[in-house]
C-alpha cells in the first residue's frame, strides 16, 4: 500500500501477547526502541525521552527514515505526529504500510505542524479505513469478487520517512527547498498497534472469525456506521485534492475495476468535472486579457521543444 499520509500526514511495539477468547492477538502500548528501526538517515533520526519519542531530520546532505520491527495482517493501528513546522516546502513526511500502488491525497483538517494528530489504520478482512483524529477521510473495501486484489494474506510493516522531493513536490518542482530553514524535523509519539503479528511464516492470531464481543476485537469485524460514511464524504468533496480513480493519464488503457465500483469508492462529482463552452469562452477571455505568462510560449525555457501539452489545441 502507497504513502497514506504525505506531506501533511503516511507502524510495533514488545508487543503484549493476550488471548481473548479463541482469538490471539498484539495490544502495544509503544516505545520506539522496543517497535521501531532506524533504517537509514546516519543519525538523523532520533529516538528520545526513553523510547516515548522519535524524530526525523532532513537537511541538505539527507533526509532519514525508519521502520516497525514486526510484521503485521490485519489491526488497528495508530501514531501520533506532528509534521514539519514553518517554510518546508518541497519536504515530504511520508507514513505508510507498504504495499500496493493506489493513492489518494487530501488536505489536512486542520495546521498539522502546530500539534500533534492521530492517525490510523483500521485493516481487517473486509475493508481498510484510514482516519485523522478519529475523522475517516478513505476506506477501501475488499472486492476480490470483481477481481480487484486486496491485501488478506499479505504481511506488512509501517514505514516512515522525511526527504527531499522538490524536484516534483512544489508545482513540478519550481519552488526549492529553502535549505536555510534546515533542519526539519518532524515528530512522532504514542504508538499503538492492537494487531496480529506475523511471524514466521504464521500470524499471531489463532483464529480468523474470532467470537468475542470485547472492544479490544471489534476492529476485525468494524465498518463505518452512516454517520461516519457522511463524514468520509465530507472531506473528500471539500479536501481531497488527487483521487486516482479519475487519473485518465495514468490509467490510459483504462481505469482500474475499483473505480467503477461504487462500493468501493463515491468520488465526487467535482473530480471529473469538465468545463462547459461558455465557461471555456469566459477563460479564453480572462487568458487574452490577463495572462502574463504562459510556459507554453516560452521557448527559451524549452530550447529542445515545448512539452506535449503545448501542441494540443
Amino acid at each position: 500500500m502507497a504513502p497514506i499520509y504525505s506531506s501533511f500526514s503516511a507502524v510495533s511495539t514488545a508487543l503484549l501477547i493476550s488471548v481473548v477468547a479463541s482469538f490471539l492477538m498484539a495490544a502495544s502500548a509503544g516505545n520506539f526502541y522496543q517497535d521501531f528501526d532506524i533504517t537509514w538517515g546516519d543519525g538523523r533520526a532520533k529516538i528520545l525521552n526513553n523510547g516515548e519519542l522519535l524524530t526525523l531530520s532532513l537537511d541538505k546532505t539527507s533526509g532519514s527514515g525508519f521502520q516497525s520491527k514486526n510484521e503485521y495482517l490485519f489491526g488497528k493501528i495508530d501514531m501520533q505526529l506532528k509534521l514539519v513546522p514553518g517554510n518546508s516546502a518541497g519536504t515530504v513526511t511520508a507514513y505508510y504500510p507498504r504495499q500496493g500502488k493506489q493513492r489518494t491525497a487530501v488536505l489536512p483538517l486542520f495546521d498539522p505542524t502546530a500539534d500533534f494528530h492521530t492517525y490510523s489504520i483500521l485493516w481487517n478482512p473486509q475493508r481498510i479505513i484510514f482516519s485523522v483524529d478519529g475523522t475517516p477521510i478513505r476506506e477501501f473495501k475488499n472486492s476480490e469478487s470483481i477481481g480487484v486484489p486486496y491485501p488478506k494474506n499479505q504481511p506488512m510493516r509501517i514505514y516512515s520517512s522525511l526527504w527531499n522531493a522538490d524536484d516534483w513536490a512544489t508545482r513540478g518542482g519550481l519552488v526549492k527547498t529553502d535549505w536555510s530553514q534546515a533542519p526539519f524535523t518532524a515528530s512522532y509519539r504514542n504508538f499503538n498497534a492492537d494487531a496480529c503479528i506475523w511471524s514466521s511464516g504464521a500470524s499471531s492470531c489463532s483464529s480468523n472469525t474470532p467470537t468475542s464481543s470485547s472492544t479490544s476485537t471489534e476492529w476485525y469485524s468494524q465498518e463505518l456506521d452512516s454517520t461516519s460514511q457522511e463524514r468520509m464524504k465530507w472531506v473528500q468533496k471539500n479536501y481531497m485534492i488527487y483521487n486516482y480513480c479519475t487519473d485518465t493519464k495514468r490509467f490510459p488503457q483504462g481505469l482500474p475495476p475499483e473505480c467503477t465500483a461504487t462500493t468501493i469508492w463515491d468520488s465526487p462529482p467535482w473530480l471529473s468535472q469538465v468545463l462547459d463552452f461558455k465557461d471555456q469562452q469566459k477563460m479564453k477571455w480572462v487568458e487574452d486579457n490577463y495572462m502574463i505568462y504562459n510556459y507554453c510560449a516560452d521557448a527559451g525555457r524549452f530550447p529542445r521543444g515545448l512539452p506535449t501539452e503545448c501542441t494540443v489545441t
